[in-house]
């Protein structure tokens, strides 16, 4: 005797392959818009949300906003022009201000 109808583990095996289809389709998706939402904040003031430009200051570059004129660092770029001889008050100020941020304080 033979049924179309499909037994109890055959449901539960589709049923269970769909649901793996499912999550890694909503996987790709997300990180496809977290790839979007990380472009679309790339370059931009934090502060303002304008345009940032890349200029270089002593030897390095910086990100510089032209509407507020803020100026932001990537990664180890504060090191670099603490290190720089030629930045004066500069320099000695943001030392102090790194020293700061070290120990875990924002204010000295």
């Amino acid at each position: 005797m033979s049924t179309d109808k499909p037994s109890r583990n055959e449901d539960e095996y589709f049923a269970r392959e769909e649901a793996e289809r499912l999550a890694k389709l909503r996987a790709r998706e997300k990180s496809a818009q977290t790839a979007a939402e990380r472009k679309s904040h790339y370059m931009k003031c934090p502060k303002d949300g304008s345009d940032l430009h890349s200029e270089a200051f002593h030897g390095v570059q910086i990100d510089r906003c032209a509407e507020c004129h803020g100026i932001w660092l990537d990664g180890g770029e504060i090191e670099l022009l603490m290190k720089s001889e030629d930045t004066g008050m500069l320099g000695r100020a943001m030392g102090d201000l790194w020293s700061n941020l070290k120990r875990g304080r924002g204010k000295s």
